[in-house]
């Protein structure tokens, strides 16, 4: 039995690869590395935070008082508060023209009350859209 420093191998563990030793010609028995997953199975749904979750958007109606370059519009609010509104992708895709005046729906994030997204035009004497229901009622 030879001296050797270190564990010792077993070449019948799985785990283990055979590589040739150069110096005495025999075959040595090598630990592996452990394979790393390249994507981490998922069990279930992602745990969410309550407290971390996102704010629901604010719908509100206002009137374009000022066009701006890159699409950007300044918003008057039935409240009186102008915002900075930009159109969103779904106006953009249809090539949906704002002009001064046009009456429009928007959303406002709940973290910036100053900005917000141009979600639909209402044509002259279209009435509004009908709210969605509250929570399944």
């Amino acid at each position: 039995m030879s001296s050797e420093s270190g564990p010792r191998c077993n070449p019948f563990q799985v785990g283990y690869r055979y590589s040739r030793d150069e110096e005495s010609g025999g075959t040595i028995a090598r630990a592996r590395r452990p394979q790393r997953n390249k994507r981490k199975a998922t069990t279930g749904a992602p745990k969410v935070d309550e407290s971390a979750a996102k704010q629901p958007l604010i719908e509100m109606f206002g009137t374009v008082k000022q066009v701006y370059p890159s699409t950007l519009f300044a918003v008057e609010l039935e409240n009186g508060h102008e915002i900075l509104a930009h159109i969103a992708g779904r106006l953009r895709r249809h090539h949906i023209k704002l002009l001064l005046g046009d009456r429009v729906e928007l959303e406002i994030s709940p973290y910036d009350l100053t900005k917000g997204r141009i979600i639909y035009r209402y044509r002259a004497g279209e009435p509004r859209r009908s709210q969605p229901a509250a929570c399944g009622m």
